[in-house]
């Protein structure tokens, strides 16, 4: 039974919880493909990383972490979130992962980001969500701008992958801009 807490045309979003732990999700975090691009994969990952992560986001309040269900194959494709949630200068972070690569370049992660902003705007009431992501990840700075994010500026050499560093593109929207 599906515990839906956001919906869009092809996915289902709810609570990341204990059902989406499986050996697939685990294996996510340590595909290089998956984690090229973000700051996971540098640390091994295993079922009791992962089990502590998803008892940790679900009782945090700064947090919103939701599990991506592809509507059709009712397949846990991915996860989203909304992050480091400042009630007190109303903005956050929001961050994608799509772990099953059979879902990549089809606009899952924009259909997700779509509602997920939305939420975050109305329902949160948060005034600028922003995100941050790799000079070499071509797909999410190509989302961000499709969802109407400016860029906000450059963090020089500030991820470190595979023995070279690498600057983040960081990007953000308004809540009156979103809805321009």
């Amino acid at each position: 039974m599906n515990n839906i807490f956001l919906e869009t045309k092809r996915l289902l979003l709810e609570p990341l919880d204990m059902k989406h732990f499986s050996d697939k999700y685990v294996s996510w975090l340590n595909t290089k493909e998956v984690v090229e691009f973000n700051r996971h994969g540098v640390f091994p990952n295993n079922d009791l990383k992962t089990k502590e992560y998803i008892n940790s986001v679900q009782q945090s309040v700064y947090c919103i972490v939701l599990a991506m269900i592809d509507k059709d194959s009712q397949k846990h494709i991915g996860n989203i979130a909304i992050q480091n949630i400042d009630f007190i200068n109303s903005n956050a972070d929001v961050s994608i992962m799509i772990g099953d690569k059979v879902f990549w370049g089809k606009g899952y992660a924009y259909e997700a980001y779509e509602v997920i902003i939305n939420h975050a705007f109305n329902t949160l009431n948060l005034h600028k969500i922003y995100i941050g992501t790799s000079e070499n990840n071509i797909g999410m700075n190509k989302v961000a701008e499709k969802l109407g994010m400016k860029k906000d500026g450059i963090k020089r050499d500030a991820l470190y992958k595979n023995g070279e560093y690498f600057d983040i593109h960081e990007y953000s929207i308004l809540k009156n801009e979103f809805y321009e």
